[in-house]
């Protein structure tokens, strides 16, 4: 049977596309009428229908076998929420299979911050393929790592040394907290077990970083509550971006760090931006405050509570500074960055320490003995993406990246800002690269995201929250049509044209499908 299988797949593969006979047939006819400029023209637009039908029905095949096959993220496998089939990207712009183009206004959850087909990146991949596309890590080591981690040194607060390539920014959270632990046992320290974090958090999906995102609203609370590590969760920062911090705002944090030191591995924060727990953006005094309160538990620096912060989506100059806690001039004992790293074209973590915590946890500093870091992926440190890595970051370190932020900044609050005035609207925030307009009721995201794609632009919404991280090289012609579609949706849900359920996703999104004119 597996046989005959193989034989009718060979049989399929070795057919000819529609489009090859199509083309033989038409020209042969076109040969037979050069002289007749009527036919040539019904040869043309027949050739054009043709080919307009056979991508169609690609284009459907495609689709249907995502729906057969793959299973997408956040979404059911029994009830999948439907794709756009995305063809090619180029700049900021998504083109999609048939023809269409959506403005991006997510930069590939906020990683794509140099845009789409970038030249320098381009050639840094294809200039690593030519001598090496993967070496394993254990024993080894290659030019494209070394160049990354000393240049991530170069970049990030001074006192952070030492560098672990990973590969993706939860696994970055994972050895961030591996290393918080082992910090403390490899010198015979034990019970500090335990993380303390505020409410509002997200740091990743993977087992270890889901314990530290919120334990009530968060995304992983319903599923997985019973079986995560019991942490400690602080309430939300209350003093907005911008505020000062005054004692009662971190007295709760305060008291739970003294009460539950003698438990405590380390701190875990997002700096300034709480991002997929809620675009939330908080006080830079607050988060120099909690820098503070770490240094003071301990008896000496040794003993200190260990200060983590997840910059993954924050980190290379998306709040408007190239990392977030140079907001608040603090630098943390762990540093965990992502998604921009690699500006989008491969997956790619980076958790950084001081060489404090590195000897801590390794062997020296009063160590009992020396201890290896039981961490290792595969594909850590691939060569291929530590090339990207080293070529993005040089990238935006030689571009005017916080003249570009500063310009689109400015933008979203000019017209983003009057939306607050609407009876739909809770909130509009922005910092940085960042635009938030927060809606008083749940948003039917696929209604949405269709109602946006009818106007030429890609967003991505979640739980009330309508929100822009657009790539910094959008121009403002680009950005004005992403918020003019963040409009559009206030709009028509305050007019209750949608929210209400008076068309079913499928309607919308077949509607989205279709081509312009059709």
């Amino acid at each position: 049977m597996r046989r005959n299988l193989f034989r009718q797949t060979a049989r399929w593969l070795a057919r000819p596309p529609p489009c090859c006979s199509t083309r033989r047939t038409l020209s042969t006819q076109a040969d037979r009428s050069r002289s007749c400029p009527y036919l040539n023209a019904r040869i043309d637009a027949t050739a054009g229908a043709n080919a307009d039908r056979d991508n169609s029905l690609a284009t459907e095949r495609l689709l249907a076998a995502d729906v057969r096959r793959l299973w997408h993220p956040y979404t059911s496998a029994t009830q999948p929420v439907p794709c756009l089939a995305v063809s090619h990207a180029s700049g900021v712009t998504l083109t999609l299979e048939d023809g269409r183009e959506l403005i991006d206004g997510m930069s590939s959850w906020w990683a794509a911050v140099h845009g789409y087909a970038v030249p320098e990146l381009d050639e840094a991949a294809s200039q690593q393929l030519g001598s090496m596309a993967h070496v394993m890590f254990g024993g080894l080591t290659h030019r494209p790592a070394v160049r990354l981690a000393e240049l991530l040194v170069q970049v990030t607060p001074e006192p952070l040394q030492r560098v672990f390539l990973c590969d993706s920014g939860s696994i970055a959270v994972e050895v961030a907290i591996k290393m918080a632990l082992q910090y403390w046992r490899a010198r015979g320290i034990e019970g500090r077990s335990r993380l303390l974090t505020v409410r509002g958090g997200y740091h990743g999906d993977t087992f270890g970083a889901m314990a530290v995102c919120d334990p009530v609203n968060g995304m992983h609370a319903e599923m997985f509550g019973g079986v995560l590590a019991k942490h400690l969760f602080a309430p939300r920062p209350a003093p907005l971006f911008g505020q000062p911090c005054a004692e009662k705002d971190v007295e709760e944090f305060a008291t739970m760090l003294r009460e539950h030191e003698h438990e405590l591995a380390a701190v875990i924060l997002e700096p300034i931006v709480q991002g997929a727990g809620g675009m939330h953006f908080y006080s830079a005094d607050y988060l120099r405050r909690v820098r503070e309160l770490c240094n003071q538990h301990g008896l000496t620096c040794l003993t200190c509570v260990l200060l983590i912060l997840d910059e993954i989506a924050t980190g290379f100059g998306r709040t408007g500074a190239l990392f977030a806690c140079d907001h608040a001039g603090i630098a943390p004992d762990i540093l965990c960055l992502g998604k921009a790293l690699t500006g989008g074209y491969l997956t790619m973590g980076a958790t950084l320490a001081t060489d404090a915590v590195a000897e801590g946890a390794s062997g020296g500093r009063g160590a009992v003995r020396p201890v290896p870091l039981m961490h290792g992926p595969t594909f850590m440190a691939n060569p291929l993406a530590c090339a990207v890595a080293h070529a993005s970051v040089q990238l935006l370190l030689a571009t005017p990246w916080q003249a570009r932020v500063r310009a689109i900044s400015a933008q979203l609050e000019a017209e983003l800002r009057p939306l607050a005035a609407s009876s739909a609207v809770k909130d509009v925030r922005v910092l940085g690269a960042i635009g938030v307009v927060e809606m008083k009721e749940p948003i039917h995201m696929p209604t949405v995201s269709a109602m946006l794609v009818e106007r030429g632009v890609w967003l991505r919404p979640f739980g009330r929250l309508l929100y822009t991280m657009p790539p910094f090289i959008m121009t403002a012609a680009e950005l004005r049509r992403v918020t003019d579609g963040m409009r559009a949706v206030v709009e028509a849900t305050e007019s209750a044209q949608i929210g209400s359920g008076q068309r079913l996703e499928s309607d919308v999104w077949r509607d989205a499908q279709r081509k312009p004119g059709e």
